[in-house]
């Protein structure tokens, strides 16, 4: 950068701020339009997308119904972030922040809402008795690193990720910052993982489900297409687990729910029952009409 900035004494919003995702970003909170949340048969309604925050519930939501507990059956709705869909009154309500995923839980009444998706993985494995260990000790490991990408994925999407992919011109010096930042996480990971099968130990987890879609992603070069800049390959344990979770039919398949972009096959916009795998994929319906 070679032009010198110096804030004002107040910030003032400009909505002429260019870059990705500028037409919803603002401010202020609140809903901007009425309008009600859709709902479907089952208990858990979930509205979300599949970014990696998305996924972290579809995959734990197909991973209870592949260990056989029928009651996490779902309908999930599609809520397209780009539409400024998770301003409507409807949402607002389930999650006051605006942010995907938001969880009702309809089977318990008054009807429960979680929003944060690491609360919401935390609420269904307390639910259904899964993917979090009994003992204390494996309790509380699982859960710091469910809070550890908490805390550290926002510099990995809104840091390094917004200025890689999104921000409006390449900026040498948040690049770096947040680069650095992102191969200190990947090692930590990488040093975790070398004596570890999952991230948690020895059982596959919550924490597993939170971090993967993030980090796992990134390592198999799905997001951002900077998996050679950051010299993906050097983090061998890492690559290792990503590639074993990857293979899990309910991750693949947690994937696809409320994807709406790539391949057709890959799209799953709603999911309402098992069979919608199988039928209702957007090559399906596209190629139906």
């Amino acid at each position: 950068m070679t032009d010198s900035y110096t804030p004002p004494k107040v910030w003032i919003w400009d909505k002429s701020n260019g870059g990705a995702f500028a037409n919803i970003n603002r401010p202020i909170a609140g809903a901007t339009h009425d309008k009600a949340l859709p709902v479907g048969e089952h208990g858990l309604q979930l509205y979300s997308l599949a970014t990696p925050n998305g996924q972290k519930v579809t995959i734990m939501l197909e991973e209870l119904l592949k260990a056989g507990v029928v009651a996490a059956d779902y309908d999930a709705w599609l809520i397209r972030i780009g539409d400024g869909d998770q301003f409507s009154s409807g949402f607002v309500e389930v999650n006051p922040n605006s942010k995907i995923p938001a969880l009702l839980d309809r089977s318990v009444s008054p009807p429960q809402r979680v929003f944060e998706s690491g609360s919401i993985l935390l609420y269904l494995a307390e639910k259904f008795g899964k993917f979090l260990p009994t003992d204390p000790a494996g309790r509380t490991e699982a859960l710091n690193w469910l809070f550890w990408q908490m805390g550290a994925g926002p510099l990995l999407g809104g840091g390094f990720g917004h200025f890689f992919a999104y921000a409006p011109e390449k900026y040498e010096y948040p690049i770096n910052r947040y680069t650095m930042e992102v191969k200190r996480q990947l090692d930590v990971l990488d040093r975790r993982l070398a004596d570890n099968e999952y991230i948690a130990g020895s059982e596959y987890s919550i924490a597993d489900i939170a971090i993967w879609p993030w980090y796992g992603g990134l390592v198999l070069n799905r997001a951002y297409g900077a998996a050679e800049f950051l010299d993906a390959q050097s983090y061998a344990n890492v690559l290792r687990w990503a590639r074993q979770i990857d293979a899990r039919p309910a991750v693949k398949r947690g994937r696809m729910v409320n994807k709406a972009n790539g391949p057709l096959e890959e799209q799953l916009h709603e999911r309402h029952a098992a069979s919608d795998f199988e039928t209702k994929t957007q090559d399906k319906l596209e190629g139906a009409g």
